[in-house]
């Protein structure tokens, strides 16, 4: 009976991780068919980190209307140095932060900007369903948001450019993870209370692993707002709060 079991249970493992697990074997080496779908999920994690980001492909046209999101770019010249300078990531360029400047309000209760980080794909996949969604909570609890804005060549570092120029109360970054063999489409979202120059990743919290197998979009924007929400409460970020999961979460901080 046990040994009739056995599919049904390997089955059900393989639900619920996206990890390679019990796959078979062709003598010392993976079957074919497993060699051929980590050949293509190497390619689309290549292909993840190298698109350039385009608002038009990547968020679509009505999003871009809809929310009046703009292109800045950091420091970093091209898709080269952006990998090969990864401070050049942190800052935005001079002339994005005058435009900025003459385009966002200041002093928002939320501010969210959208970067393409190491994967494209993410925020082609997430951002154009996560952030309405961040949006209509916001909203519904009476928040001033600040006109969002795309950065080219982003990293996470770039929030505290962003709270030196804007002084929002909080800061959300959605921002593409550096994609792995399981998933090229997961999204961060890194939060900090009034960013400014010199805050460390100890003065940010994260939301990561944003994707249909792992916190799901309605998930993100419900933990993404419930946890601003406290920072505004506790007036702090990072490794001093802790995020409060909403009832009936999936997930556990235990």
């Amino acid at each position: 009976m046990a040994k009739d079991l056995m599919p049904e249970i390997l089955n059900r493992i393989r639900q619920r991780t996206p990890a390679r697990l019990f796959l078979g074997r062709s003598g010392g080496g993976y079957l074919t068919s497993t060699q051929l779908a980590l050949r293509s999920a190497h390619a689309a994690a290549r292909d993840a980190v190298r698109d350039e980001f385009d608002l038009p492909e990547h968020l679509g046209q009505t999003l871009l209307e809809k929310f009046g999101i703009f292109e800045t770019t950091s420091s970093a010249r091209s898709k080269d140095e952006y990998l090969l300078r990864p401070d050049l990531g942190r800052k935005l360029s001079d002339s994005s932060r005058e435009l900025v400047r003459a385009n966002c309000a200041s002093a928002a209760d939320l501010q969210i900007v959208i970067g393409d980080g190491l994967s494209t794909t993410a925020v082609k996949s997430q951002v154009p369903t996560l952030l309405p969604e961040i949006r209509e909570l916001a909203e519904t609890r009476g928040w001033r948001l600040g006109r969002p804005f795309a950065v080219r060549f982003c990293r996470v570092g770039i929030l505290n450019d962003i709270g030196d120029i804007l002084h929002p109360e909080i800061a959300v970054l959605l921002i593409g993870e550096r994609p792995g063999l399981a998933t090229a489409e997961s999204l961060s979202a890194y939060l900090a209370y009034r960013p400014r120059p010199g805050h460390t990743d100890a003065e940010r919290n994260l939301i990561s692993n944003i994707h249909q197998r792992g916190v799901t979009v309605h998930e993100a924007a419900a933990r993404i707002m419930n946890l601003a929400e406290k920072m505004r409460e506790k007036k702090i970020s990072g490794t001093q709060i802790r995020e409060q999961l909403p009832d009936g979460s999936r997930y556990s901080l235990k």
